[in-house]
């Protein structure tokens, strides 16, 4: 990359620095209460937390790695936008309002709100760990790749860099910083990817017709990309791919953690309806973008090393397609934005699994609800620092692979560990503290299981020749058992403590529809 390059996109990458880094310093003299800290004092509108939630989910593996996607395979590479999308009007229709009503600070407030507040934390606090980790290695392995292409830093120094500021971000600010970071972050990328996709099919007459026969012809897969099979080749891929995409949506801490910074139940579904609009909208233009990228670069040398691969690798294809269409000027713009996106959201993440350390395991399991306040804030940023570290660990070991397939194998996660607890014990008057663990804990650790000793982990990361699992995605297999665990030992668990859970199923049911606190549902009563 030439002098100038590096100019251009240093000075806009120092300019969304310098202002998240006010930001997060406005939001720091903001930040007193365990409330501020993790849910912005309740205090952001249903449109700015659609926005958030937006910037949130349109992370590096949606505007990288999709585009990475349908670069290299084509059609196919639309599972993941679909995917993605699909699970708005689960969250829409059955949760949002519920959860805002229910929840305090994160989504095991929810589950466990009849339930025992001990184990289900726990279980609660491990399947968010989880899926944050995995959700954060895709991100640390986008903006590595990124900084690796622009300004020739070793791949490790810039997971470090990336690492250290989203723990500044989060242990300075709290939710009040990152939601404000993922508001201007979503209207940068949202604007940029718009300038990108404009500018694809100006070069094409603004006829699909066009852009998908060029992309036929200078592909190597020739017509085999506008049809489907060329990423997920067999059914039962497909299936749990889907599963795991539409259900992990509803599981993910983070997203579900942005419902608590809205005043009132209104707002919450506003925000699902907002985030959804904007989302799909960004999904339309990820799919031109990975198309223009075959027409503009697939075939030119200037993007290719020396074994006519594409520098840094397909998760570039973005990047390379606005050098191609609009210079270094272009270029600076558009990685400034991926950037941003990769911090926005890994702090999002940092701080929903630092909150499930600090206020699940540490406030409610190990203090048993009678923490202080500044304590439970204390542990929050100690946690986000470890959540950093691993982070940063993580990112380096799985420096190769695509990290929409990575954010995949969190939704996995996320849909068959904390989904089916969520639902059932919201939904499912008969759901018990004994039959969500079980089934809680049979989903998780067959999900992390099988993706341990599935082909991405087991063959490309250990090195083995052949994986014991045989599918990329657990999720058919992990959720499904996680949800028949719950119900199967739910039904047989004639405890005294279920009977009592199950009488106060009507009492989280009025709460959930109505908002009002624990003595007004006995007066509603």
């Amino acid at each position: 990359m030439n002098s100038a390059l590096n100019v251009t996109a240093v000075f806009m990458f120092l300019i969304f620095i310098s202002a998240t880094m006010v930001i997060t310093w406005w939001a720091s003299r903001r930040t007193r209460t365990a409330s501020e800290y993790y849910a912005a004092g309740s205090g952001i509108t249903g449109f700015q937390n659609g926005l958030a939630i937006a910037g949130d989910y349109m992370s590096a593996a949606s505007f990288l790695g999709i585009s990475a996607l349908v670069y290299s395979s084509g059609f196919d590479g639309l599972i993941y936008s679909i995917g993605f999308l699909v699970g708005w009007p689960v969250i829409l229709f059955l949760l949002a309002e519920r959860l805002r009503n229910l929840g305090k600070y994160t989504f095991a407030d929810v589950v466990s709100y009849r339930l025992q507040q001990r184990p289900i934390r726990l279980l609660s606090a491990c399947g968010s760990l989880a899926v944050i980790l995995l959700y954060l290695i895709a991100q640390m392995v986008g903006a590595g790749k990124l900084i690796q292409v622009l300004f020739g830093l070793p791949y490790s120094t810039a997971v470090v860099l990336v690492g250290v500021l989203m723990v500044i971000y989060v242990t300075v600010g709290g939710m009040l910083a990152t939601t404000w970071v993922q508001i201007i972050k979503a209207c940068l990328l949202l604007f940029g990817a718009t300038i990108l996709a404009i500018l694809v099919m100006s070069k094409l007459n603004f006829s699909l017709d066009h852009m998908f026969s060029e992309a036929v012809r200078v592909h190597a897969k020739g017509i085999a990309i506008m049809s489907p099979g060329t990423l997920v080749a067999d059914p039962v891929s497909a299936i749990s791919l889907g599963l795991a995409l539409m259900f992990g949506t509803a599981g993910l801490p983070h997203i579900l953690m942005r419902f608590f910074t809205v005043p009132d139940a209104k707002q919450a579904r506003r925000s699902v309806f907002y985030a959804t609009g904007f989302i799909g909208y960004f999904y339309i233009l990820t799919f031109v973008i990975g198309f223009g990228a075959i027409v503009f670069i697939s075939g030119n040398p200037e993007f290719k090393d020396a074994a006519g691969a594409l520098i840094g690798g397909n998760n570039m294809a973005a990047i390379h397609l606005a050098k191609a269409l609009g210079g270094n000027l272009l270029l600076g713009f558009i990685s400034a934005v991926a950037f941003a996106t990769i911090l926005a959201v890994v702090s999002g993440l940092t701080l929903a699994g630092a909150a499930a350390v600090s206020h699940d395991l540490y406030a409610h399991c190990i203090m048993r609800g009678m923490a202080r306040e500044e304590n439970e804030i204390r542990v929050s940023k100690i946690a986000t620092i470890g959540l950093g570290i691993a982070a940063i660990a993580l990112g380096i070991l799985f420096e190769r692979q695509n990290i929409a397939f990575m954010v995949g194998l969190a939704f996995s996660i996320a849909a068959s560990a904390n989904f089916p607890v969520l639902i059932f014990s919201m939904f499912w008057e008969k759901t018990s503290t004994r039959g969500a663990m079980v089934g809680g804990w049979i989903g998780l650790i067959s999900a992390v299981t099988m993706v341990i000793i599935g082909p991405i982990v087991w063959v490309d990361i250990l090195g083995n020749a052949k994986p014991i699992f045989p599918y990329e995605y657990p999720a058919v297999f992990s959720m499904t058992a996680g949800m028949i665990g719950v119900y199967v030992f739910s039904m047989l668990d004639n405890s005294d403590n279920a009977k009592k859970e199950r009488e106060s199923f009507s009492d989280q049911f009025i709460r959930s529809m109505t908002g009002i606190g624990t003595e007004m549902v006995k007066r509603y009563k």
